[in-house]
């Protein structure tokens, strides 16, 4: 009876746990299996189990794909079938990602955020007129309303001009210009709360005596 125990110390580990050991063991044995189409045969048996066991996967478009990878990783790559995709191989497992490109735009003005910046790029394709100057002019206002929530002390208009000017890359020059930016006040004016009126009493029992 005790020699019938099987104790995980003695047991391989689970390469993918999310499958249990049960798959596992399918596919331990699908390695011994020496008859070729008896072994593609149970493969392709596990990998509808495995389906089955991810139901929520079915409408990703590389489903099939994906368990196939898994079956190969649960096997330790010794599992030798025909599969309808590229064998993955322990080289290709082991390789780290390429890190990812992140937006790094001016990080010193960070508080403007890069929407910012992408208006900024857009203005600059604009044709000189009205309608140019009119975009710059609440683009900057958006500025000082950023630099505003970001520092709440005042903040002069130069400020927001010369940050203007950098961020264009000089395409955009509002240092000489006549108009002002909206007041600090104005920019971080809080909307007011809409409150509901105190509900009525009812005249339902006015007039009635109490007994």
């Amino acid at each position: 009876m005790t020699n019938a125990l099987e104790y995980n110390s003695e047991r391989s580990n689970l390469i993918i746990p999310e499958y249990g050991r049960h798959l596992q063991k399918m596919v331990e044995h699908a390695v011994t299996i020496e008859d070729e189409a008896e072994r593609n045969k149970v493969a392709r048996s596990i990998i509808a189990v495995m389906g089955n066991m991810n139901p929520h996967l079915r409408d990703v478009s590389d489903f099939q794909h994906k368990l196939w990878d898994q079956l190969f990783i649960i096997s330790d790559f010794k599992l030798d079938v025909e599969s309808p995709f590229p064998k993955p191989t322990r080289e290709m497992l082991a390789e780290r990602p390429e890190m990812l490109n992140y937006p790094q735009n001016f990080p010193k003005y960070r508080f403007y955020g890069n929407n910012i910046k992408r208006m900024i790029d857009e203005a600059k394709k604009y044709e000189e007129g009205p309608l140019k100057d009119a975009l710059v002019l609440s683009i900057a206002n958006h500025m000082k309303k950023s630099y505003l929530n970001w520092n709440r002390d005042s903040v002069e208009d130069k400020v927001i001009f010369d940050h203007l000017n950098e961020l264009s890359e000089g395409a955009i020059n509002l240092k000489n210009t006549d108009e002002d930016l909206s007041e600090a006040a104005n920019l971080l004016r809080s909307k007011k709360k809409h409150t509901k009126a105190p509900a009525k009493k009812s005249n339902r029992n006015k007039g009635r005596k109490r007994h």
